[in-house]
C-alpha cells in the first residue's frame, strides 16, 4: 500500500515541525507550502490524498486557495485550519465543501483524527460494521427461533433491513450472503406464520393493521387538526422507504412510523382498493358490485379508487375537503406539481405514484432494467436516482412551503423471484406470478398457502369451486407448457401478490413540515 500523501499550507509552516514530524513517524509523507499561490501550483503536480489548508494567509486567502484547488481538482479532500470562529468564515468554507474544519491551535491527534475520518473512513466503517453485524448474527438467528408474534415480526424485519442497508456500503460480500441467507430463513419461517394465522385476523382483535383498516385508523385521525398531503407509492417496500427518507427529511420531521400488514393477495386491485374503499374485498364486491372487478373480469382492476375513497369519507361521516390524484406518466405528475397551489386548502389531498410498480414491470419487460437493477441494492439505487428528479419530491417541497401535514405508504411491497413451482389450472386461471386463482387447481402444496374457500379469507368467490393459492418466499408460479422458456423469462424479476416479508409488511411515516 502506497504512503498518503498530505500537502501542509501555512504562510508560518515552520512552526508547525513538530506536526510534521508526528506524521512522518506515522508514516505519511508530507510536502509544505507558505502561500496559496505556490500551493495551486504543487497541488496539480503532487498527486496528493488530501491538502492542510491555512485559512489566514497573506496574497491569497485561505477561501480563495480552496476555490482554485477544487475547481482543478474537485475530489480532492481540504481540511481548513483557522484561528477565527467567526461564523461567515465557517459557512464559507462548508459551502466550498471543504472536508474537515480545524480551530487552531490543533494538536497532532486533532490531525490525526481529521486523516482518518476523511483517508480511513470507509476502511474503518466496513471493519465496524461487519464486527457489529457479526455479533448482531446471533441475536438475530435467536430471534428467528423465538418470534411467535406480528409485533416481533415487523420489528425483526426492521432489523433485516437496517443491517442490509449498513452492509451494502461495505467491501465485504461474505457479509451479504449471510444476511441473504438469514433473510431466506426469516422468509420460510414467516411463510409458517402467516399459514397458521392469517385466516384468524379477520375474526380476532389480536392482530395487525390490515390494509382495508388503514385509512379509518391512521389517516383519519391525522386529517382532523392539519390540512394532509397523503401520498402511496405503489409498491414501495420498506428498504426502499428507508432510502428515500434522508431526502425527504430536508423538508419534514418524522412524527410517527407505523407498520401495518398487506391483505392478500399482495397485489394492487386487492391492497389498494381495500385501502381506499375501507373494505375487504369480499365486503366490495357485495357493496360496490359496479365498482369491484375479479381478476377473470375484463377492464381495470383499480380504476374506482376515487370513488372508494369518496364512499369511506361518507360513509366515516368525515366533512373534509379532498381530492384525489393519481399519477402515472411524468407529464402528469409535473402538471400536478406545477398546480400545486391550487390544492394547498385541501384538507386532504391524496397521491397515488405508480412509477416504482412500472420500473418492477419494466424490469420484467426490458433488459436495460434488468441490468440497471440487478439485484435488491441496484434496486433501491433506481428508485432514489427517480425520486431525486421526480415530480414527486417537488410536490413534498411545496406542501412544505405550505405547511402541510405529510403522509406516506405504500399498498404492497415486491420481492425478487429466484424458484419456480409448476401449476395447472383451467383457461380463466389468474395471470399473476405469485398467486392464482381458479377452478381445478393443482399445485405444489408445500410451496403455496392454498385457501379452498376465499370467503375464509375476506376475498371473493369468482365461481363455486374457485380457490386461491398463494406463492411462499421467492417463488413464483410457472405453468408445465413452455415451462423452461417461462422461467427464464421470469426468474431473477420482482413481483408481488404473494407471501413474503417483502411484499406483506408495510411502512407508514407521518410528518411534520421543518
Amino acid at each position: 500500500m502506497n504512503a498518503i500523501k498530505i500537502l501542509w499550507v501555512d504562510d508560518e509552516i515552520e512552526l508547525l515541525k513538530p506536526h510534521l514530524l508526528f506524521l512522518e513517524k506515522k508514516n505519511y509523507l508530507v510536502d509544505t507550502c507558505n502561500n496559496g499561490a505556490e500551493a495551486i501550483e504543487t497541488v496539480e503536480d503532487g498527486n496528493y490524498d488530501v491538502v492542510f489548508l491555512d485559512e489566514n494567509m497573506p496574497g491569497l486567502s485561505g477561501i480563495e486557495t480552496l476555490t482554485q484547488i477544487k475547481s482543478k481538482l474537485p475530489n480532492l479532500p481540504v481540511v481548513m485550519i483557522t484561528k477565527s470562529e467567526e461564523e461567515y468564515i465557517m459557512e464559507e468554507a462548508i459551502g466550498s465543501k471543504i472536508a474537515d474544519y480545524l480551530i487552531k491551535p490543533v494538536n497532532p491527534n486533532q490531525i490525526l483524527l481529521s486523516l482518518k475520518k476523511n483517508l480511513d473512513h470507509s476502511r474503518l466503517v466496513s471493519e465496524k460494521t461487519t464486527s457489529t453485524y457479526q455479533q448482531e448474527f446471533r441475536k438475530i438467528t435467536m430471534d428467528l427461533a423465538m418470534v411467535n408474534t406480528y409485533e416481533e415480526w415487523i420489528e425483526l424485519y426492521k432489523k433485516l433491513i437496517h443491517w442490509e442497508i449498513e452492509l451494502e456500503s461495505i467491501a465485504d460480500p461474505g457479509m451479504i450472503e449471510i444476511l441473504e441467507s438469514q433473510k431466506t430463513e426469516a422468509n420460510s419461517q414467516f411463510f409458517k406464520f402467516i399459514q397458521n394465522n392469517y385466516q384468524d385476523w379477520f375474526n380476532s382483535s389480536d392482530k395487525p393493521l390490515l390494509s382495508h383498516e388503514l385509512f379509518k385508523e391512521i389517516i383519519v385521525p391525522q386529517i382532523k387538526d392539519q390540512k394532509t398531503l397523503f401520498v402511496v407509492i405503489d409498491n414501495l417496500r420498506y428498504d426502499q422507504l428507508r432510502v428515500l427518507e434522508p431526502i425527504i427529511n430536508e423538508y419534514y420531521k418524522k412524527e410517527e412510523e407505523y407498520s401495518y400488514f398487506s391483505i392478500l393477495p399482495t397485489a394492487t386491485q386487492y391492497a389498494r382498493n381495500a385501502i381506499f374503499s375501507g373494505l375487504t374485498p369480499l365486503q366490495m364486491e357485495k357493496q360496490h358490485p359496479t365498482l369491484w372487478k375479479n381478476d377473470t373480469d375484463d377492464g381495470g382492476k383499480n380504476l374506482h379508487e376515487a370513488e372508494f375513497l369518496q364512499a369511506q369519507i361518507n360513509r366515516l361521516k368525515l366533512t373534509i375537503k379532498h381530492d384525489y390524484f393519481k399519477i402515472t406518466t411524468l407529464s402528469k405528475g409535473q402538471e400536478l406539481a406545477a398546480n400545486f397551489k391550487s390544492i394547498k386548502d385541501n384538507d386532504l389531498t391524496v397521491v397515488v405514484y405508480n412509477f416504482v410498480d412500472m420500473l418492477s414491470h419494466s424490469r420484467t419487460e426490458m433488459d436495460m432494467i434488468k441490468e440497471l437493477a440487478s439485484d435488491d441494492k441496484a434496486y433501491r439505487s433506481l428508485t432514489l436516482s427517480w425520486f431525486k428528479n421526480s415530480p414527486l419530491l417537488s410536490m413534498i417541497q411545496k406542501a412544505q412551503e405550505y405547511g402541510l401535514k405529510l403522509i406516506i405508504t405504500t399498498d404492497h411491497g415486491t420481492i425478487n423471484t429466484k424458484r419456480p413451482t409448476k401449476i395447472i389450472g383451467e383457461k380463466s386461471i389468474s395471470s399473476n406470478l405469485r398467486y392464482k386463482t381458479g377452478r381445478s387447481l393443482t399445485y405444489n402444496e408445500k410451496e403455496v398457502y392454498a385457501v379452498k374457500k376465499p370467503s375464509d379469507i375476506q376475498l371473493p368467490e369468482i365461481h363455486m369451486s374457485s380457490s386461491f393459492v398463494f406463492a411462499k418466499e421467492d417463488y413464483f408460479f410457472a405453468y408445465p407448457n413452455n415451462y423452461n422458456h417461462f422461467v427464464k423469462y421470469y426468474k431473477n424479476t420482482y413481483q408481488h401478490g404473494g407471501i413474503s416479508l417483502e411484499e406483506m409488511i408495510i411502512p407508514c411515516i407521518v410528518m411534520e413540515p421543518k
